[in-house]
């Protein structure tokens, strides 16, 4: 049995900062896998990068080029810290990223955080740029994890993550298929960060969906957005930060209810939607992970709409680290030249090995 250990850096679009984790694979035998997370901490983004990464799309090419390079420095200083702090070191490190562009109806996706610059500085191994083979073979170019829920997580029928977008993977005759449901965390932040700060008492999101669980019901908002045509399409289909500026957000802004009605009806919103592609599929464990997953009145909305299902709410690491913990596995599996991308998922017209090695320790 082969052991291989990998640092995996994550950054959502919810903002909250760069997740890592140094995560230990081991190869029981072909496509049987065993992991473990032997440290793993969130480093958040003060305001200056909040700002920025939120910002970054409206600015000019110059400005992206620069902030590509600045996150990579910003990337390998969290690494070093990370090291220092718990004493340990890896050869191999798979990030993701950070998301500025995702649009794969026109051919393109883009995250910053360039993976030379970070294997320079680290002078180690680097698998960036996950996404851009999957589009250029037509894909969605998302969501990837789902490789991972198959090959570390296969102990459950459906994964379901509560990040920035709602996405979940399940097999279908032995095939693995997933696609984001709709926005979640994302557009939470977005109405939250809207009340006025004097009664957030220094809170950046609304912690345990308390707020919103104050709020009231507004029939008519959700069955607007209910009606999105996105919600009508088949998968595979991927949803990014376009679509929430272009389709989701006109329609929310559109009421003039309260901020604390918006906050109840979008959970529901979240709830109602999740509910529907679950309540197709055959009984069985539902493994939710994401930071949504700490929002009690949501995963009690999903609970009281979803039908002969065991909803599993997992332990701290795995919820606030999985994605790190799967795209040092997809990392992995680049390395190792082995397919960690699935047609089946994306729509693309092949499986792939996807990402760019940077061999920094050469």
């Amino acid at each position: 049995m082969e052991s291989y250990k990998v640092i995996g850096l994550m950054s959502g679009t919810s903002l909250d900062g760069v997740d890592i984790a140094l995560c230990e694979f081991i190869n029981i035998q072909e496509q049987k896998w065993q992991y473990d997370v032997l440290f793993a901490k969130t480093y958040p983004y003060d305001i200056s990068w909040q700002e920025n990464l939120a910002n970054l799309h409206k600015k000019d090419a110059l400005t992206y080029i620069q902030t590509d390079i600045n996150y990579a420095k910003l990337l390998a200083e969290l690494v070093k810290q990370f090291c220092a702090e718990f004493n340990c070191d890896t050869e191999i490190i798979a990030s993701h990223g950070h998301t500025i562009f995702h649009n794969p109806v026109n051919g393109f996706t883009s995250q910053i955080g360039n993976g030379a610059f970070l294997a320079a500085l680290t002078k180690r191994i680097v698998v960036s740029d996950f996404r851009s083979l999957d589009v250029a073979l037509n894909g969605q170019g998302a969501p990837l994890v789902p490789v991972g829920d198959k090959l570390l997580f296969s102990t459950f029928d459906y994964c379901l993550n509560l990040g920035g977008f709602a996405n979940i993977s399940f097999d279908v005759d032995n095939e693995r298929y997933a696609f984001d449901v709709c926005p979640a965390n994302i557009i939470l932040n977005y109405i939250f960060k809207k009340i006025p700060s004097k009664d957030l008492q220094n809170q950046h999101f609304d912690k345990g969906g308390e707020l919103a669980s104050k709020g009231n019901f507004n029939i008519e908002l959700c069955e607007k957005l209910n009606n999105l045509p996105y919600y009508s399409l088949p998968y595979p289909k991927s949803l990014g930060r376009e679509w929430l500026e272009d389709e989701f957000l006109p329609v929310l802004n559109s009421f003039e209810i309260s901020l604390m009605d918006k906050l109840h009806t979008i959970n529901k919103h979240i709830a109602f939607q999740i509910a529907k592609v679950l309540n197709k599929g055959n009984d069985g464990k539902v493994l939710i992970s994401g930071g949504g997953a700490y929002n009690n009145f949501l995963i009690s909305c999903i609970k009281q709409l979803v039908k002969s299902k065991e909803i599993i709410i997992p332990d701290s690491s795995t919820i606030e680290f999985k994605e790190a913990l799967i795209f040092a596995f997809l990392g992995l599996l680049r390395y190792l030249e082995q397919i960690n991308c699935l047609k089946s998922v994306t729509g693309a017209s092949g499986n792939s090995c996807t990402g760019a090695i940077y061999l920094g320790n050469k």
